[in-house]
């Protein structure tokens, strides 16, 4: 209950937001290959933030 308030952090909004978009990724992958080339160039930028963190 004392969570449920609880602000996150910058860092897991970026883990959210990445794993989210490997979902996308993962999806796309099976029908539109570019598509899922530009969205995983993306992932792998927020990965890079994730790190600096």
């Amino acid at each position: 209950m004392f969570g449920l308030f609880k602000k996150k952090t910058e860092k897991e909004k970026l883990q959210e937001a990445y794993a989210e978009m490997m979902a996308k990724v993962h999806k796309l992958s099976h029908s539109n290959r570019t598509a899922a080339d530009k969205l995983m160039a993306e992932a792998e930028e927020i990965a890079k933030k994730i790190e600096k963190l």
